[in-house]
């Protein structure tokens, strides 16, 4: 990327020397806060206003928090014969009670300021002792008296700050620290194009910044937050669309169709006809591979949507054209699995160079790191005399030794398994840069794909193929009801007798004491989660005595790992108890039930993505998620909205509004997770849409943003060093 001379960033000032060298360290260790910038940028969670309570009743586990409440009743018990005090303080909101518990020679203070009657503010981790949620020895500040520890100056208006905290920086701490940085906001440079921020009615930078942490009214947060999502948003989109631009401007070779070729002989044998959905993405990869730039395109689709057959007409394409097409696969049972799927959908389509290979045959290689020494020398060989038109593989496929004798089109499957630097590698492998199709089954929302993959256009198939059968799922409360628990391991010997085979999914794999969660003493009785080992030699002893049940993990030898998959797939184990190892693009249509045990313990999108393992034949499917968690908690209520929709992408808005924004962008783009602190991806739908259109308006006109310096700064931090490469390499 270009780069231009730009304003000096005036708000880079180390917190040191601010704040004085113990607190700037906190800050920095705890929380990432470097610079009087960066502590700017660190935005309260939410408000309170002084009188209104916190509410209690929705305390989350684990979690740090800060409560407004009100001291209920305070108790001294001693115990060890006198020596030993425990002080114990309930406080309460109106909608809840809280236990707080002090020790020791830490109980004199609290019990001389916290009498009953009193309102503070508290925080501290919530954990739950004899069945109740408690905070140990929380950090406390009064409100509402005038010896207040809290200073009410401090406090700009009636709206108090509550901060994202952390341990030894309480969210108090955290306001008074943001009131000594909080005259230096003037400076902060805006990036923002002027004409952008008036036509669309938002407030300057510096002032929005003096809003967000010490606003006087409502209207006042609102501003704040409507500039500052847009920042966010607009930077983001920028750094993207530069990303796309710069693509537009490398050369590629442009791969069309060639009419009487492999792809014409493939299409005359497909037994069925092609979904519209498939006809119509396959029309939109088809035109991208015709142009001289590189192809950057995500395929999106549920599993079994045929998402391998619109990727392998793609790559026949190219290969009609004269060039070679790579698959990456995540993992070794994926590789092989694909490698067999697309030789059988060929025939002897895919047996170029041999007696028996059709007239317009290619050939079609394995590359994995575990085959034999002979067997890898003919599949380089193939590779690099441009022999085989396809080459399947793992990682292995873009280390030194593999050249390729033309390679056009790399086609990744499941983007959120593969790291940047690999793509990146095989990419390089290309005389000129290959175009590239990302494919991934977990369906993600618009907004989701143009902030994390906006780099990527985007195609999605929605339709399932006709002949796929519907899944029925049901939770199951193994604790509540456990008679429903058995009748779930009769559904499965149902099945079996209809001649059918079932998976049986756990989170752990088991017999290893490295592995094996702690276990904790905080009085909840939780248990370490179920394991594959433990599970499968109950069932063989239990409710599944008789039936041929196997296991499978990744903890196995590769080739260990494939002879039970080929045994399953064949029919000769009825039970597989599995860990999530057979997410994706395991394909046993035969497969019709699945018990997924402690099903709270995975992801919305992992479970729906497990599901989709079933029903994958003519006969209808079944998923019992199992769960010991009581009804009324929030992993039921997740569990209940997977049991009522097969729709991915309704399932993945509900896990992002579950679950906490960053670990979801986090996971899929390094750099972005700390970049939005204010914009919510699925909230803010509207802003991010309009943020990417114009972002692609101002880069057109002047794609090294010569003419915004402010916003060229802006990209500066949110693109250092490390996340540039990121973006580069994406």
């Amino acid at each position: 990327m270009v780069r231009v001379p730009v304003l000096d960033e005036p708000l880079k000032d180390p917190l040191k020397t601010t704040l004085g060298p113990a607190t700037a360290k906190v800050l920095a260790e705890q929380l990432d806060l470097h610079t009087v910038g960066d502590l700017l940028h660190h935005y309260p969670r939410r408000y309170e206003e002084r009188g209104q309570l916190t509410r209690l009743s929705e305390l989350p586990l684990d979690e740090d928090v800060t409560v407004v409440a009100q001291v209920a009743d305070a108790r001294v018990h001693t115990f060890n014969g006198g020596r030993g005090k425990r002080l114990e303080i309930t406080i309460t909101d109106g909608t809840g009670r809280l236990q707080l518990v002090f020790f020791g020679r830490g109980v004199h203070k609290p019990q001389k300021d916290l009498l009953p009657g009193s309102r503070a503010m508290f925080a501290g981790r919530v954990s739950v002792f004899n069945r109740k949620l408690q905070l140990a020895h929380p950090s406390y500040a009064g409100l509402g008296g005038e010896d207040d520890t809290v200073e009410v100056g401090s406090w700009a208006g009636a709206l108090i700050p509550i901060y994202p905290a952390c341990k030894g920086m309480e969210s108090w701490k955290i306001a008074k620290a943001v009131d000594a940085v909080l005259p230096r906001a003037p400076e902060a440079v805006d990036p923002l194009p002027p004409a952008l921020r008036d036509g669309r009615g938002l407030v300057p930078l510096p002032e929005a910044l003096l809003k967000v942490h010490r606003p006087h009214t409502r209207a006042d947060i609102e501003d704040a937050r409507a500039r500052l999502k847009w920042d966010e948003a607009f930077v983001l989109q920028v750094a993207l669309a530069r990303r796309r631009f710069a693509e537009t401007q490398l050369p590629a070779v442009a791969r069309r169709p060639v009419p009487g070729r492999v792809l014409d002989a493939f299409d005359a044998r497909l037994p069925f006809t092609l979904t519209e959905g498939q006809r119509k993405v396959t029309g939109e990869i088809l035109a991208d591979l015709a142009t001289e730039h590189p192809m950057h395109r995500l395929l999106q689709g549920e599993v079994g949507s045929g998402k391998t057959l619109v990727a392998l007409r793609a790559m026949l394409t190219v290969v009609d054209a004269g060039g070679q097409a790579a698959m990456l696969a995540p993992t070794e049972v994926l590789a092989q699995q694909h490698h067999r799927s697309i030789v059988e959908m060929m025939g002897d389509l895919a047996e170029g160079g041999t007696l028996g290979g059709a007239e317009h045959a290619t050939k079609v290689v394995l590359l994995t790191g575990s085959m034999g020494a002979a067997a890898r020398r003919v599949a380089l060989l193939d590779l690099v005399t441009g022999e085989a038109g396809i080459v399947i593989g793992t990682h292995a496929l873009i280390e030194d030794k593999v050249r390729f004798h033309d390679l056009g089109l790399v086609v990744v499957d499941e983007q959120h398994r593969f790291g940047v630097e690999q793509r990146d590698a095989l990419r390089s492998k290309g005389k000129q840069p290959p175009h590239l199709l990302v494919m991934t089954a977990t369906p993600i929302p618009r907004t989701v794909a143009m902030t994390v993959f906006g780099d990527l256009e985007t195609s999605v198939l929605d339709q399932l193929p006709a002949g796929r059968s519907p899944i029925a799922s049901h939770v199951v409360p193994a604790q509540d009801k456990p008679h429903f628990l058995a009748r779930a391991w009769e559904r499965v010997r149902e099945e079996v007798d209809k001649g059918h085979q079932a998976y049986v999914v756990c989170p752990r794999i088991g017999d290893d004491e490295d592995e094996k969660p702690k276990k904790t003493d905080d009085g909840s009785g939780k248990r370490p989660p179920l394991a594959v080992l433990d599970v499968a030699g109950e069932l063989t002893r239990g409710p599944l005595a008789g039936l041929r049940v196997e296991v499978l993990h990744g903890r196995m030898h590769p080739d260990d790992k494939d002879a039970v998959m080929r045994r399953f797939a064949a029919g000769e184990v009825d039970v597989l108890v599995a860990t999530t190892v057979i997410e994706v693009g395991v394909n046993v249509p035969n497969a019709t039930a699945m018990v997924i045990m402690d099903a709270d313990r995975f992801g919305v999108s992992q479970l729906h993505q497990l599901r989709g393992r079933v029903g994958r034949g003519s006969a209808p499917g079944l998923c019992l998620l199992v769960t010991e968690m009581p009804e009324a908690s929030p992993a039921r209520a997740r569990l209940g909205a997977v049991a009522a929709t097969l729709d991915g992408f309704e399932l993945s808005r509900i896990d992002l509004e579950q679950r906490r924004e960053g670990d979801v962008l986090g996971q899929a783009q390094s750099g972005v997770r700390s970049s939005l602190r204010m914009l919510a991806v699925i909230e803010d739908e509207e802003i991010i849409a309009a943020a990417r259109e114009e972002a692609a308006r101002v880069v057109r006109e002047d794609p090294a943003l010569e003419r915004s310096p402010g916003l060229r700064l802006a990209l500066d931090a949110l693109l250092d060093r490390e996340r540039e490469q990121y973006l580069d390499k994406g």
